[in-house]
């Protein structure tokens, strides 16, 4: 007997919405395939956008305990915010020897076309983030072509104020909070100083 965890989500409280709706389903297919629920899992008014879901959370933490032999869901999006999350997921529950069900997709990473469909699932996310890394490639390389300057404007520190702060006994963390700069930035500004001859002008703006 398969030991079965039942995972709901609704994203709003109130207005009828309520996870056993979902649950009902659930229990009758893990009744059906003679499983035994070990737990339920229900997360009420989150949306699945969200990163952090408390119930999910402890799906997960429980998949690495092995608590359970297999994931019964209502509806993909019911448990995953994105493709790349199924994914993701999908592939820690395979490492786990976790089979997981979706009634509404009729998926069930336990028969041969399950697991097709998760090769495929995994394909297109493989083909999906190529695209992308090529397009921010191209992106670059027309950029750079035409002359435009790439990442973050560096940010102009004043070397001097910068070696007036120092003289005066200030640790490089208090310096970038002085400047409102980060602790790299002063330092490089620092190291400038090294690379030039001081005129006369500025030994005096950094007795001053």
């Amino acid at each position: 007997m398969k030991r079965a965890a039942l995972y709901m989500r609704v994203s709003t409280k109130g207005h009828g919405q309520t996870t056993e709706t979902q649950a009902v389903a659930l229990r009758e297919y893990a009744s059906h395939r003679g499983c035994e629920i070990v737990e339920e899992y229900p997360d009420t008014g989150i949306s699945g956008s969200k990163d952090s879901r408390p119930a999910l959370d402890k799906l997960m933490k429980d998949a690495g305990a092995r608590r359970f032999d297999v994931v019964i869901v209502a509806r993909f999006d019911r448990f995953a915010r994105s493709v790349s999350h199924l994914l993701r997921a999908l592939e820690e529950f395979n490492h786990l020897s976790i089979d997981f069900v979706s009634l509404s997709e009729s998926i069930d990473t336990s028969t041969p076309v399950g697991r097709m469909i998760f090769t495929v699932l995994g394909a297109v996310a493989e083909l999906e983030r190529n695209l992308i890394k090529e397009r921010v490639q191209m992106g670059i390389t027309r950029a750079r072509k035409q002359g435009k300057a790439l990442g973050r404007p560096r940010i102009k520190v004043d070397a001097l104020q910068v070696a007036g702060l120092r003289s005066r006994g200030l640790s490089w963390n208090q310096i970038a909070d002085e400047l409102k700069i980060g602790r790299g930035t002063a330092e490089r500004a620092f190291r400038t100083l090294s690379q030039k001859p001081l005129r006369v002008s500025d030994n005096a703006s950094l007795i001053q």
